[in-house]
């Protein structure tokens, strides 16, 4: 079966391949028909992978995918297949990890040769179309592929082979039993630590990355094992990102990573899943230090996630570009003239404690930071700040905006109402919350049948979804809850744990898999263990299993995350990295907390939950009859005294009767380690 001979990519839902619809290159989405034309021609397929907001995939597309000389030699020679990451990251992973072991450096685009049966032979991320970099050319390396090919398809074909049985091992490996295994939080914290920069936080040298599953394993190891020296590698790494030149100090929100060592220079992409984690972490760390730069930057990062991410129905985009009019960060610089056309005498003022800086290589408009001054001044002094740079803010929205992607994520769309639901109750901004909720209806609205997408776009969504959208929105969900006590979000969390099992649980129903088991296209059915830039799916799926056992009463769901938990840490002695979110995962379902109060005005004791925030705990206001959260934790509840109930793993503490004994508990080690 050939499909037509032309680009196919024009009823796509993803923005990242409507991009690439008017491309000479004959262009196929990853389906089972792609598939199937590679074998009934017997052709090698080019598999290229990227996502919207990448720059070198942009690079790649101009000089490569629009270039007429080299689409005529990708149409002649390979089927050719465009695959979004962030809509496909079961296909991203599997051939992402092929890559790395053959020995090569990952990135993207991610350009990978395959046998007709899709497994890969050869690869390698960005070429540009002649040589240059230190790169080979890509017409080039597409006629050296196809002359080996000709020349040597058995040799290939076994190789092919040979890498797929290592990714089918490395991603999809075999259950094992780990009972009594101990998560090591502690012993890979200690190692996290000692790789971070004692200067500037996050992992020393550059590029620097917001590592989110690395700060939460630190932070969670603080507060088990009042570890300070982890806590502060957070706090250090959060005020020096929050006060580089990686934040938007103009209108809010992080990079996707700093290209240098001092969290200066930014790529000036942005994600919802790093902005949705900083805000969490965030809301950890003012609840932690009360530092009022922690309660500026999570107000400016929601109010540019509610302002420029939101689409029609409430839910959030994925991305901004890093790129404008062709430039990479054009939106996002100024220079001082710039700054003295729109504030006047007033710049003096702005830039007596914010800087621009013009670092050696950096060819563009200087970077404005504020790492000279980081250090919150009067609350006055800041507020006058504020009004300055949206002075600069409303100035910029008339330039070129980056181009955004539009289609909603499911699992990136829970971390974010997650993040809401926290920040809205920490700071008291019902508004956030309600946005939270109404993104959640939004997601809510896409499914079918009780299932979930993955992508949603426009009135296409792309079914169906994977075990990480599943964890997200329990989390999103009992998070919600935590924030409105409304027993519809558990409800439905209920539900979309029962679709998790029916649609991802693995044979020996000790585990799940990223993609269902109706899933047609996969050439490999992986399990989802790895981080990436947000924890892996199996963490995820751990973390909301725990939560809605504690919010739900039942105990059913917190068996069978013990059980996922010790599956998953007897899988990861078996790997090499990327299992830091297991860990995390599975030391929180050893010892979760849940708070539980009689608190009729809701005035005494829900303030001071809501002004700390634990990851390992869920908050439950009590009904006036005895529900099946009390009922699990084993107590009586004497409902004419308000009082707390701190539950630590099985057992709990006596009654709190005021505001502050308990906040002076959940400070102290009495939530912390209890063997």
């Amino acid at each position: 079966m050939a499909l037509p001979a032309k680009n196919l990519l024009g009823n796509e839902t993803s923005p990242y391949l409507l991009q690439h619809r008017n491309n000479p290159v004959h262009w196929r989405a990853w389906s089972v028909e792609a598939l199937q034309e590679a074998k009934a021609l017997e052709r090698p397929i080019l598999l290229s992978i990227g996502y919207a907001a990448c720059h070198w995939c942009h690079v790649m597309a101009h000089e490569c995918f629009e270039d007429d000389e080299v689409a005529e030699v990708m149409n002649r020679l390979f089927v050719n297949i465009k695959v979004d990451r962030e809509e496909r990251p079961d296909i991203d992973q599997i051939y992402m990890t092929a890559l790395g072991a053959m020995g090569e450096q990952g990135g993207w685009p991610l350009t990978m040769f395959l046998t007709p049966d899709a497994k890969p032979f050869w690869g390698g991320t960005y070429f540009p179309k002649t040589a240059k970099f230190g790169r080979p050319g890509f017409v080039e390396v597409m006629n050296a592929v196809h002359a080996a090919w000709q020349e040597k398809k058995q040799q290939l074909t076994r190789s092919a082979e040979a890498l797929s049985a290592h990714v089918q091992k490395r991603l999809a490996p075999a259950g094992r039993t780990g009972h009594g295994l101990e998560p090591p939080l502690h012993a890979l914290a200690g190692k996290i630590a000692s790789a971070m920069d004692p200067q500037t936080g996050g992992l020393r040298g550059g590029p620097k990355f917001p590592n989110a599953p690395f700060l939460d394993l630190l932070w969670l190891d603080w507060l088990k094992h009042r570890s300070a020296e982890h806590r502060d590698a957070v706090l250090r790494t959060l005020r020096h990102m929050l006060s580089g030149g990686i934040y938007d100090h103009v209108g809010g929100g992080l990079a996707r990573y700093s290209t240098d060592a001092h969290w200066l220079v930014p790529h000036f992409e942005k994600m919802l899943y790093d902005n949705a984690q900083l805000i969490r972490l965030a809301c950890y760390a003012y609840g932690e230090t009360n530092d009022q730069l922690f309660r500026m930057r999570i107000e400016e990062t929601v109010d540019w996630m509610l302002r420029e991410m939101r689409v029609e129905g409430g839910a959030f985009a994925s991305s901004l570009d890093a790129d404008s009019e062709g430039e990479e960060g054009k939106f996002y610089l100024w220079n001082r003239a710039q700054i003295e056309d729109v504030l006047g005498t007033e710049a003096d003022e702005l830039l007596a404690v914010y800087s621009l800086a013009s670092p050696p290589g950096w060819e563009g408009d200087p970077i404005l930071h504020r790492l000279d001054h980081p250090e919150p001044l009067p609350q006055e002094q800041e507020r006058r700040l504020r009004e300055l740079l949206n002075k600069l803010r409303e100035r910029r929205d008339s330039r070129v905006r980056p181009a955004r992607d539009d289609k909603m994520l499911v699992d990136w769309n829970g971390l974010a109402i997650t993040a809401l639901a926290i920040a809205g109750r920490q700071l008291d901004r019902s508004n956030w919350i309600e946005a939270a909720s109404k993104a959640f209806r939004s997601v809510c609205e896409s499914r079918q049948e009780g299932r979930l997408p993955h992508s949603i776009g426009g009135q296409k969504c792309l079914f169906p979804g994977i075990a990480s959208d599943y964890a997200a929105m329990i989390s999103a969900a009992v998070a919600l809850h935590g924030a409105l006590q409304d027993q519809q979000y558990i409800r439905q969390a209920e539900a979309w744990a029962e679709m998790l099992d029916r649609w991802h649980g693995d044979e020996t129903r000790t585990g799940y898999y990223l993609t269902a088991s109706d899933s047609p296209d996969v050439p490999i059915r992986i399990r989802g263990d790895v981080d990436e830039a947000i924890p892996s799916a199996t963490a995820q799926i751990i973390t909301a299993l725990v939560q809605l056992s504690s919010a739900s009463g039942n105990h059913a769901f917190y068996e069978k995350a013990t059980q996922v938990a010790e599956a998953a840490l007897a899988r990861s002695l078996g790997q090499f990295s990327g299992q830091t979110g297991i860990v995390h995962a599975a030391s929180i379902a050893r010892q979760p907390l849940k708070l539980l109060m009689n608190d009729p005005s809701g005035e005494t004791f829900v303030p001071v939950a809501n002004r700390l925030p634990d990851p390992r705990r869920v908050d439950i206001v009590l009904g006036p009859e005895e529900g099946p959260a009390e009922r699990q934790a084993g107590i009586i509840v004497d409902r004419t005294v308000p009082a707390a109930y701190l539950c630590i793993g099985q057992s709990c503490l006596p009654p709190f009767r005021d505001a502050t004994t308990l906040e002076a508990a959940l400070r102290s080690s009495l939530a912390g380690d209890h063997g």
